[in-house]
């Protein structure tokens, strides 16, 4: 595998966890534009290859990397799956899949030409908390589910890639991804209608993108969701869904450093359940080597982050234009369940080299 990018989400997460599984997957090379990442990174990992992004097409060609982990700016998502899906080497890629429906559909429809596995990386549907806020929504404790609630927030820090000039920054598409996608698994649904709003200070950090949005999404039979997610508020990354018999919060639920809690009030009492940390991304790693080597469709599908998109797209719209936007629902026959959990101990967090986090 080579993991494409070497920014603080790849350098604090994704390399640790090929690390831990280095009996099923080797870091084959590494690919970033900056010679001292690639140096400091090759040697403390014992990879050899090390190339610019320019030189990526020259690397696959090779045919000696059998799948990248995609890890580079939003907007760069397709142009690096294109790449890789042109010279037949499956791909896991960062969410959001790409910044349009358009990128999203050419990335399926590439992969699929030549053959090529594509995942999307929604580390929560192999998560032990979110599965189990999943089977708990579902399974009948707090009635029917009506309500869905959330906030995710953090101060971002000025000059992240997250608020620059470029198509996909900002809070809606880095934080609110988060929201929409727990919203579809936990209601099973799709939603049907959009409202939103979008807020703009006059903070500096927020001069090219807006600071947050607020959202509400209609589904079928009469749920709602509603969710805000910013860059300009102190760090809360929690959901509540509120059933017709009782409810369900998640605190931390979509962090992945760090433990997460869980309280629960149904029909058979309260109770409450910590939830360590684990490592996320080794086991979406795990599992996307095993739908390569055993030639399963991995699930989250290249359709399951299109139908993300198409859903921000129609809140941009909405936000834009002041009124409610429909959503045309790209049914998902899978959803997340509890046979998706994997479970890997957490890896050692490594020093960072020229990156910093997201939040001061």
């Amino acid at each position: 595998m080579a993991v494409i990018g070497q920014g603080h989400f790849a350098q604090a997460a994704i390399l640790p966890a090929i690390a831990q599984l280095d009996e099923d997957v080797e870091l084959a090379a590494l690919v970033s534009s900056s010679d001292h990442k690639l140096e400091e990174l090759g040697t403390r990992y014992g990879v050899s290859t090390l190339v610019h992004y320019d030189d990526l097409d020259r690397l696959l060609s090779t045919h000696k990397i059998d799948a990248v982990f995609i890890a580079v700016p939003n907007d760069l998502h397709a142009e690096m799956t294109l790449i890789a899906a042109r010279h037949g080497v499956h791909v896991l890629c960062e969410k959001p899949m790409a910044p349009t429906e358009a990128e999203c559909m050419q990335m399926i429809r590439a992969c699929e030409a030549r053959h090529v596995k594509l995942m999307i990386a929604y580390r929560l549907h192999f998560q032990a908390a979110n599965l189990v806020a999943i089977e708990i929504a579902r399974g009948g404790e707090l009635g029917d589910p009506r309500i869905f609630s959330s906030t995710f927030a953090l101060q971002v820090r000025e000059g992240n890639t997250r608020v620059q000039p470029r198509r996909g920054s900002g809070p809606l598409y880095d934080l609110g991804i988060y929201c929409v996608n727990a919203a579809r698994y936990l209601f099973r649904s799709e939603p049907a209608e959009v409202t939103a709003l979008r807020l703009c200070g006059r903070d500096p950090r927020f001069t090219a993108t807006d600071e947050a949005y607020g959202v509400t999404m209609r589904f079928p039979h009469e749920r709602v969701a509603q969710f805000t997610c910013s860059f300009g508020a102190h760090d809360r990354a929690h959901y509540e869904v509120i059933g017709t018999d009782g409810f369900l919060t998640l605190d931390n639920a979509y962090e992945y450093a760090t433990e997460m809690k869980m309280r629960v009030a149904g029909k058979h009492g309260e109770k409450e359940r910590t939830f360590e940390r684990r490592d996320q991304i080794a086991a979406e790693i795990s599992y996307f080597v095993k739908c390569i080597r055993e030639d399963l469709e991995p699930e989250p599908s290249g359709w399951e982050g299109l139908a993300d998109v198409r859903i921000l797209q129609a809140i941009m719209q909405s936000a834009r234009f002041g009124r409610a936007v429909p959503v045309e629902p790209i049914l998902r026959p899978h959803r997340p369940d509890m046979s998706q959990e994997i479970d890997v101990q957490p890896a050692t967090r490594p020093p960072l080299v020229d990156v910093a986090s997201s939040s001061k």
